[in-house]
């Protein structure tokens, strides 16, 4: 399994993200860009310039239209993504730390950094999608602040008007973004800083990463933790294979600790779990520092992943692992 080895980023990745065909791969880092791939063979297509900070987070609509990003100069942008234009600014009085679309493309959702006497708050924005975009409403469609720990990641469930939120605590909460209320808690689903949230295709389910060294897949209706995958390094980033029982996780020793430790144990590998039986199944190799994000091809032909290093490694998934039984003989009915 080669990997294409995307060179588009001076300083460390901070997020990926495939459109929902799968034949786009955005990424954004901390040298204030973000990039577009051909996902199939890794050619740049462009990029999207105008923040002044670290970018943060992105996500892309189902129809590949609209992208948003959040970033450390405190804003949330709007790009068209065909040609590269921002089409709209929000600004904030703190950072971006993570955004996300709704599934029918009305909404983003967005949380903002707690900061020098700001607290952490968590903003929804009705999109205007009619015309080119750029008639959008400054203000929040709805607006609140999660009491106690801060918010870290979110993403909106199937259910409207409820998103799920993961906390710097460990916590996993849904909140109704109307009222503003906490609907649903699990105070004790990670024991540290929640680093990711990936739902999966169905959004019945989800899968987190922490700095607790676990990845765990949630349910989305009561919030229960259904699987625990348990690594010796703090994890960055889990996503979910779809098609195939699998679970991917990444991470690695902090990129302050890591002169002090060797490559081995500094784990800078992606990690294959078995989805249903908790066992790891496989590990590939390839970044210089700790994996900061994974994301997954919507239809389960390829992997990237984004590294502390500055590269996007793609891996397209041989024929192999299409003819693997993760099951055995068993046959599954879909």
């Amino acid at each position: 399994m080669r990997p294409i080895l995307l060179q588009g980023h001076e300083r460390s990745l901070t997020q990926i993200k495939f459109n929902s065909e799968g034949d786009l791969l955005f990424s954004c880092s901390k040298d204030h860009i973000i990039n577009v791939w051909f996902s199939h063979n890794g050619e740049r297509l462009g990029t999207y310039e105008g923040h002044n900070g670290t970018v943060w987070t992105i996500d892309v609509d189902s129809q590949s239209r609209f992208l948003v990003s959040g970033s450390a100069d405190n804003e949330l942008r709007l790009w068209n993504v065909s040609d590269g234009k921002c089409l709209y600014v929000w600004e904030f009085p703190t950072a971006v730390k993570r955004v996300a679309f709704s599934d029918d493309d009305e909404r983003v959702v967005c949380i903002t950094e707690q900061r020098m006497g700001h607290q952490c708050v968590i903003r929804v924005f009705k999109l205007n999608r009619d015309g080119d975009g750029t008639a959008q409403s400054q203000e929040p469609e709805h607006m609140f602040s999660p009491i106690g720990s801060k918010a870290t990641v979110c993403a909106f469930t199937y259910t409207p008007n409820l998103i799920i939120t993961g906390h710097e605590s460990g916590k996993i909460a849904l909140f109704d973004v109307v009222t503003g209320t906490e609907v649903l808690n699990n105070e004790r689903a990670h024991m540290d800083v929640v680093t990711d949230l990936q739902l999966s295709t169905d959004r019945s389910y989800f899968v987190t990463s922490s700095k607790d060294k676990t990845a765990r897949i949630h349910d989305t209706k009561t919030l229960r933790v259904l699987k625990t995958f348990t690594t010796e390094t703090p994890l960055n980033s889990a996503a979910l294979a779809p098609n195939k029982p699998y679970v991917l996780v990444g991470g690695g020793q902090e990129a302050m600790q890591v002169t002090t430790t060797s490559l081995r144990q500094g784990k800078f590998e992606t990690r294959f779990w078995h989805k249903v039986f908790e066992e790891e199944v496989g590990r590939v190799k390839g970044h210089f520092g700790p994996i900061n994000t994974i994301a997954v091809h919507p239809a389960g032909t390829s992997y990237a992943s984004g590294g502390e290093d500055g590269f996007v490694r793609v891996h397209h998934f041989e024929e192999s692992y299409f003819r693997a039984k993760p099951y055995g003989d068993l046959q599954l009915e879909d």
